[in-house]
């Protein structure tokens, strides 16, 4: 049986019954855990007051104490499993209100909004309600990151478009794999900057192991104090000189404290997303993958000898035994036996050394997963969605298709959208859609777009069929004047128009979305243009749709009755009502509104 979204509400719904069984039960877990606990030092107490004779108290208090610090590690356990399910819980949450399209608790990428862009501000791609925020369930700046470059510069090559459709095939249906991916990076959340800041980390120079004394200081201290032990147990040596030969070196080891804290304030925040880095490597370890792309990200973190999760697992375990040297005690008692805190950024410099080249790859990896995993939730949540056939593009008259039949738009509620089709073969191939005002024109325009992008970007699409050539989009649709350029709203429009030709005249395949060209003009002007620019597109081979009042560019089918089709969207007027069908016609508009709305409105019209 096909699902549907009921069917994955309904799934959600599921897992989040099972976890608040679980909650409870871990909740029970924990409470009995506390108040053992409790029972445990009460209990030991009293042992070591009751009990007679040394032997029998140092017994108690050892039992107390291993007691103790067990259930101590059980209850750190199942806190950690309690935040988890709490965590899901949450993003299955979540989940159901987006299958209800309300995206609010995602990113909604409000950083990468660019107007200059050649479509993404026309087609909501970045701000609040956007086709980034519907997408997004990324957990790392990394993952963000690609997201966001992704649906900025979508995908061209055929073979590649189809190696990212069967990854995201394939992590629609890991639903378990993508929770637990996610959970890790939201319960230990980086940010933006983690991926610079390791970078730069990665790239600098090391500050001590380059350095061969320092290198072999730690092997000295610790030899002298071991021969200096030695030497006081057989009463060679007096305690005391050995008292002021380890102070000496507990000087000398605060010695190197400044330039130590120094790196450790600058990058030891920013390592310790590390960990959750190591923790979902691991995650990705361990899935078998079939689809291509995704055996390609394991194979780029399998690392030679040690794997990619192993090795900054390792690195993390390194940074967090530095911060011990917060602990002033232990900092002193290390440093002066053994020089511990060089030895250690000594260690992590030559875990620098051997992995440094490589962990920008790994990044990439989690960054590249995480990214994929947004578009396999994606795609879990819209089981009606189908994955459009890819078509090459050629410079013959056959180089360009886009057929589509029941084409929605996903950012609208599936009750409330209308699908309509298109069928747009060979080059050049224009379609001209003309209609009344609120009649459905921008809206297809945008359902057009929309899908389109998906289509290149590896995603399933809101339609029944399609099939598709992946070629660069240009749009027009939203153009504004700038007042920090001096800019008018007449000449921003007249760039991009300009930016469009220039593409075509040095032979660049584009799908070209226009509505309402050359707005800022009269309508004489605004007619010659048009009429014009059209004309020009197809000696230029170019292929696109434009949505316009100018009913007289309808006309251009005679003269490229191949390469052009006449759509429409009407408006109705029934028993002095407006209504509109938002159903795409063939042919010319032949109704149009605002006188009627004019008056509606009580404002007077006369001959």
């Amino acid at each position: 049986m096909e699902k549907n979204r009921d069917n994955i509400k309904e799934e959600y719904g599921e897992r989040l019954l099972q976890i608040a069984i679980e909650l409870r039960t871990m909740s029970r877990h924990i409470n009995c855990i506390s108040m053992l606990r409790v029972l445990v030092v009460v209990v030991g107490i009293a042992a070591v007051i009751y009990l007679e004779g040394v032997e029998a108290k140092g017994l108690a208090v050892i039992a107390t104490l291993a007691l103790f610090a067990g259930l101590v590690v059980v209850h750190g356990r199942l806190y950690i499993k309690s935040a988890y399910k709490t965590i899901t819980a949450r993003l299955c949450l979540e989940e159901v209100s987006a299958l209800q399209n309300d995206f609010t608790t995602f990113d909604d990428g409000n950083e990468w909004r660019d107007t200059a862009h050649r479509y993404s501000p026309d087609l909501d791609v970045f701000g609040p309600h956007s086709l980034f925020q519907c997408i997004n369930r990324t957990c790392s700046g990394p993952g963000k990151k690609r997201l966001a470059a992704l649906l900025s510069e979508h995908l061209l090559d055929c073979k590649e478009i189809e190696k990212q459709q069967h990854a995201v095939q394939e992590l629609a249906k890991a639903v378990e794999f993508r929770l637990q991916f996610r959970v890790e990076g939201v319960l230990h959340k980086g940010s933006r900057a983690d991926e610079e800041a390791l970078k730069k980390w990665s790239q600098r120079d090391t500050q001590f192991r380059c350095n061969k004394l320092l290198r072999a200081l730690p092997v000295l201290v610790t030899a002298t104090n071991l021969i200096c032990f030695l030497l006081v147990m057989s009463g060679v040596m007096p305690a005391s000189t050995w008292g002021i030969i380890w102070t000496c070196f507990v000087l000398a080891a605060f010695g190197f404290t400044r330039r130590i804290t120094k790196m450790q304030n600058v990058y030891g925040e920013k390592l310790q997303i590390l960990g959750t880095y190591a923790r979902q490597l691991r995650l990705m370890d361990g899935q078998e993958f079939q689809s291509e792309r995704l055996k390609e990200l394991q194979q780029q973190i399998e690392g030679e000898g040690q794997k990619a999760s192993e090795a900054i697992q390792r690195l993390n375990r390194l940074m967090n035994a530095l911060d011990q040297r917060n602990n002033m005690f232990m900092h002193t008692l290390l440093c002066g036996t053994f020089f511990w805190e060089l030895w250690q950024v000594m260690r992590i410099e030559a875990w620098k050394e051997q992995y440094a080249n490589k962990l920008q790859e790994w990044l990439e990896a989690i960054g590249e997963m995480d990214m994929l995993c947004s578009l396999g939730t994606f795609a879990y949540n819209h089981p009606d969605y189908i994955y459009p056939t890819l078509l090459e593009s050629n410079s013959g008259e056959k180089g360009f298709c886009y057929t589509a039949e029941g084409l929605g738009h996903p950012l609208m509620e599936a009750e409330r959208c209308v699908r309509n089709d298109i069928d747009m073969q060979g080059r050049p191939a224009f379609h001209i859609v003309t209609g009344a005002n609120m009649a459905g024109k921008s809206t297809y325009l945008r359902t057009v777009g929309v899908n389109f992008l998906l289509a290149c970007i590896g995603a399933p699409v809101c339609a029944h069929s399609m099939c598709v050539t992946p070629v660069r989009l240009i749009s027009s649709l939203r153009t504004s004047d700038s007042l920090n350029d001096n800019e008018s709203y007449f000449f921003a429009e007249l760039k991009r128009l300009q930016h469009i030709i220039q593409h075509l005249q040095a032979g660049e395949q584009l799908f070209i979305i226009l509505d309402e060209i050359l707005k800022g003009t009269n309508s004489m002007d605004k007619q010659r243009g048009s009429m014009a620019l059209v004309k020009q597109f197809m000696t230029l081979k170019a292929n696109g749709i434009i949505a316009t009042h100018d009913l007289l560019l309808g006309s251009l089918i005679e003269a490229f009755p191949e390469n052009i089709r006449n759509y429409c969207f009407e408006a109705d007027i029934k028993e002095d009502e407006l209504t509109f069908s938002y159903r795409m016609r063939a042919g010319v508009a032949q109704n149009m509104n605002a006188c009627f709305l004019m008056q509606k409105m009580g404002i007077a019209i006369t001959d």
